[in-house]
Parts: C-alpha cells; structure tokens; sequence
C-alpha cells in the first residue's frame, strides 16, 4: 500500500513563458506527449497522431458541456466603481438568481445595485453574501427569459481564465470551446477537448472510433487551490453531471469487447468515476458530484486519458498522478518542461496509454 501523498508531492517549478496565452494556430496541431504506463516510455508527437493510437471499437468520452461568457463588467450605484461579475450558476430560472463572483469584492454589500451595459440596460441587486468573494445577485428584468438570456450573453464576455494576462479577442469565442459543446453551464472549457477539430473527428469516426458524450459543467472549484498538507481534507465544489443511458451503453459494450475506452480530459474522468456499478460498469447519472481523485486510486472505466498539462499543486495534477503513476507523471512533465511543451487551457496535450 503506498503511502498517504501530501501536496507538496505536487510541486514543482513552472518557467512563465510556458503558460500559452494563445491556442495553437489550428485545434489539433498542438503538441502531444504520448506517455506509456507499462513500459514508461514517452513519445513526442502531433495532436493530429492521436488517430493512430486508436482502432475500431475503441471509445472516447466527451464532456460535450458549453462555455458560456460568464465574465461581466458593471458599474456600481452612485459610486460608478467598475465591478467584474463573474455568473457561476444560476440559482432560480423564475425570479433570476445567480450565484456569482465580485471583484473587488469589499466594495460590494447587500442592497447595492450593479448597472450593466453601456445604457444601463440591465440592473442587478446584491441580496446575500455567500462567501468572500462570492454573492447572490437578482437581476430585474421585464421580459422572457430568452431575452434576458440574450442580455447576458450579449454583455458578457469569455471567460479565459485569470493567468491568461491578454485581452479577450474574437477568436477566443470559438477556441475557447470545444467543437463538439452543446449543454450550455460550464464557467470554464474542458481543455483537452479543445485539441480535437472538426476533420480529426470525421477521420476517427471512419477509423470505427466511437464517441460517447457526457456532460460535466464545470464550475471554479476546478481551479481551487488545495490549500491543505493532507489531501483527504480537501472539499471540492459540487458540479452537475448528465450520463445518458446511450453514454452508458455505448462504453460499457467496449468493455465487454476489451477495447480501448479513453477519458478526454479530467472532466470526462470525474464524470464517469462519479457513477460505476459494482461490477465496474458505467451507469445513468443526473445530479452532482464533488468527487476529488488523487493517488491511491483504483479506476474503474476508463483505462487511458486524454489530457492538459496542469498546475503545480492543482487538483487536476492529483488526478493524473493518480492515473499515471506519481514518479512517471513528475518524470514526464520535466519532460514536458524540458522540452519547452505549453501549459494550462491552450497548451499542448498528453495522451496517457
């Protein structure tokens, strides 16, 4: 039995310029790592070289959940002080609740109204305080929901993520997003999915590759720094998970035929690990989870992956560690530093076999 990891375990130090503040210039031309569990070796190759990795019969889950431009700026009441609203979820559809985030969030108390657009056309009202940084703000709004819906995402922008120091720019809308998104909720995109293109996909399919879709909407609790030495300490945030009973049907019959079932991204991974039947058999999902992973670990499902490269001490590296074998994963990402690999939402990828 190995012993209980701590979190400096997943330390490790991460030159800037190996951040990508820029996707690849086309989807599935990043680099990819290409790491074998059993043998420890590891290749370097195209994205694109994934195909030949898989046969017919082989299944890959898809988080096929959809970003939406969570990030907005208004202005708060008499003051006018600029204040960034970041939607994490919606609370109630009926009288317009949000859970969001506010930066800077000492200026903000309960009561205040936030203006938004450039005529001020929507106005919300801060009505709890439900951590920090976080509140639940009302938004008054006369009209259908798909108006104020389109209000939203009319005024709200892509939410890349904080390290990324740039200007959102129109082409993020489409990159940072997978091409297979379709289940609007996620405040964040599933990363490794971002790899895949729209040709790569057809060449997969005609290989007999079949893809199997979940949907994971992933909040901010997958950034969350653990700020704890023992890792079984560490509370996730809750994110809603869909397994259809086709998803279900579709990776269990390639188990039983022993073909490849690979998980694209930890998302896909978390999702599935959230739901196995005794028999380690993947079954129909709808609710939440706040499943953590990190080493010891035995997976049930999936038996490769498809992932980024992460964070020092992040949740999403415990996972990997968990999968690949710690001194593998800390060997390969030297590896992957080394060799000057991009890190974070619009890096480079590693196929983990």
């Amino acid at each position: 039995m190995m012993n209980k990891m701590k979190l400096s375990e997943f330390s490790f130090d991460l030159p800037d310029e190996l951040i990508a503040e820029y996707p690849s210039e086309n989807r599935d031309e990043a680099r990819l790592m290409v790491i074998h569990r059993e043998t420890g070796k590891i290749e370097h190759r195209l994205f694109k070289d994934i195909i030949e990795y898989f046969t017919d019969g082989d299944v890959m889950i898809t988080n096929n959940t959809r970003v939406f431009p969570a990030r907005m700026y208004g202005n708060k009441e008499k003051t006018g002080a600029k204040i960034e609203v970041f939607l994490l979820r919606e609370l109630n559809r009926e009288s317009l609740l949000w859970d969001v985030l506010v930066d800077p969030a000492r200026k903000i108390r309960i009561g205040n109204k936030l203006y938004f657009g450039d005529d001020d056309s929507l106005v919300a009202e801060v009505i709890d305080n439900t951590t920090s940084r976080g509140r639940t703000l009302r938004f008054l709004f006369d009209g259908p929901y798909e108006e104020f819906k389109a209000k939203i995402t009319e005024l709200g922008e892509t939410p890349l993520p904080k390290y990324i120091k740039r200007d959102v720019e129109e082409s993020d809308e489409d990159r940072y997003q997978t091409i297979y998104a379709k289940e609007e909720g996620a405040v964040a995109a599933p990363t490794a999915g971002l790899h895949f293109s729209r040709e790569l996909l057809k060449r997969l399919e005609l290989k007999g590759v079949n893809f199997a879709e979940v949907t994971l909407h992933i909040g901010l609790g997958t950034f969350r720094p653990v700020e704890v030495e023992d890792l079984t300490k560490h509370k996730m945030d809750s994110e809603q998970v869909i397994i259809t009973e086709k998803c279900a049907n579709i990776v269990n019959e390639a188990k039983k035929n022993k073909k490849r079932v690979c998980a694209i991204g930890t998302t896909s991974m978390r999702a599935i690990e959230t739901s196995v039947s005794t028999d380690n058999m993947l079954k129909p999902f709808n609710g939440w989870t706040n499943k953590f992973i990190f080493p010891p670990y035995d997976f049930s499902i999936a038996d490769c992956m498809v992932t980024n490269f992460h964070t020092p001490l992040s949740t999403l590296l415990m996972m990997i560690s968990a999968f690949t074998g710690h001194e593998l994963m800390m060997e390969a990402y030297h590896e992957a530093i080394k060799e000057k690999y991009k890190f974070y939402s619009y890096g480079d990828a590693m196929l983990i076999l």
